[in-house]
């Protein structure tokens, strides 16, 4: 192979540049991969120009440039390789090394879409989903979401069942939802596992069975997936579809809340306030109560909001009480609305005019802290 890339052949010059690069039969050396790449490139082979412009787009083996990459990706994109069209396509669309060009970026990302680039065509339909850089059609997103999908785009198997499960341009079908879903959660994805154990809780999209939603979300959480980890707290909690275990319930609703889950974290403020397989800590269910109140969990405000108006746990605080409680109601849903619209009223009777326009301010002015999960 080394003679005939020495001899000027093209092909070997990348597999032998490509050797170099991953250290694949030779020492990896960047310095030589670059040679071979660059005198392939000079003579026009497309691979050896897209793999050039990986090398200036990453910094490997040379000073990073994005403008020189761009320049490489372009002209393998030219002459129709799929990759550098679709490299090509994501720096015009981030501005890198190039003028910001969504239009532009989206003309690239449909040329390697036609050419069955899985990733060129969940993109492609993220942008016709948005309206950036085309018209907004939903119709196309999801017809581009469903080529990608089939040709195994975790990304896109994820997004068609999200698009089903809340009919977003198309008939709402969770069974359509449920089988996108599952290729993904196949493929590893942790959140559309979380989902599959969702719809399995539920029964919605598959027969009602706890022990497989225990299965996925066990798959999920193990995975990091902080809802995941709630709702497996859940199951142990109540004995569904798996032994009761209060201490495991604990443990993963710990899990959860520590990576910022405002459910787990009010449920673990639960268990602290009643003192259910730990010793009672109101301190630190208030503490918990806190971190998911100020999430907008209602569960949580109200908790809060009770805490403040009896003044045992944190200092009495009949302002700070009237707020929690008053946003509590106006978040909450099903049942709990009622009995939490009653409180801020009961609340009221004890607080000056001037008092409750100060909580009803304080109400009017928040809004939910949001934190990114690890």
């Amino acid at each position: 192979m080394r003679r005939a890339a020495e001899q000027g052949d093209g092909n070997s010059q990348v597999r032998l540049g490509s050797m170099f690069a991953r250290g694949e039969g030779v020492p990896q050396d960047n310095a030589e991969a670059i040679r071979w790449f660059h005198k392939a490139a000079t003579e026009g082979n497309a691979d050896a120009q897209y793999n050039l412009g990986l090398m200036y787009n990453r910094g490997q083996g040379l000073l990073q440039d994005y403008a020189e990459a761009a320049r490489w990706f372009c002209k393998a994109a030219e002459q129709g390789d799929a990759a550098a069209q679709f490299s090509l396509a994501g720096m015009l669309a981030a501005g890198e090394g190039v003028p910001l060009d969504r239009e532009e970026a989206a003309r690239w990302f449909a040329k390697a879409a036609e050419q069955g680039n899985s990733d060129a065509q969940y993109v492609l339909g993220v942008m016709y989903a948005a309206g950036e850089g085309v018209p907004q059609d939903h119709s196309t997103a999801t017809g581009l979401f469903r080529k990608s999908a089939t040709h195994g785009n975790l990304e896109a198997q994820r997004k068609l069942g999200l698009i089903y499960a809340g009919g977003r341009g198309v008939p709402q079908d969770v069974g359509e939802s449920a089988r996108w879903f599952r290729k993904a959660a196949e493929q590893g994805d942790a959140y559309s596992q979380g989902m599959i154990g969702i719809m399995y809780a539920d029964g919605k999209g598959m027969p009602q069975d706890h022990a497989r939603a225990a299965h996925w979300y066990r798959k999920a959480a193990e995975n990091g997936d902080a809802t995941a980890q709630n709702n497996l707290g859940v199951l142990y909690q109540h004995g569904q579809g798996v032994r009761k275990d209060q201490a495991e319930a604990i443990r993963w609703y710990r899990k959860a809340a520590e990576q910022g889950d405002a459910t787990g974290q009010g449920n673990l403020g639960v268990i602290y306030a009643s003192g259910d397989g730990v010793p009672q800590d109101l301190a630190e269910a208030a503490h918990w109560y806190r971190k998911a109140a100020e999430q907008g969990d209602a569960k949580s405000q109200f908790n809060l909001g009770l805490m403040y108006a009896d003044g045992k746990v944190v200092p009495q605080n009949y302002v700070t009480a009237h707020k929690w409680l008053s946003l509590a109601a106006s978040r909450a849903s099903g049942t709990a609305q009622a009995k939490y619209a009653e409180l801020p009223d009961s609340v009221a009777e004890r607080m000056t005019a001037q008092q409750i326009a100060e909580a009803q301010r304080l109400a009017r002015e928040w809004r939910p802290q949001t934190v990114r999960q690890r």
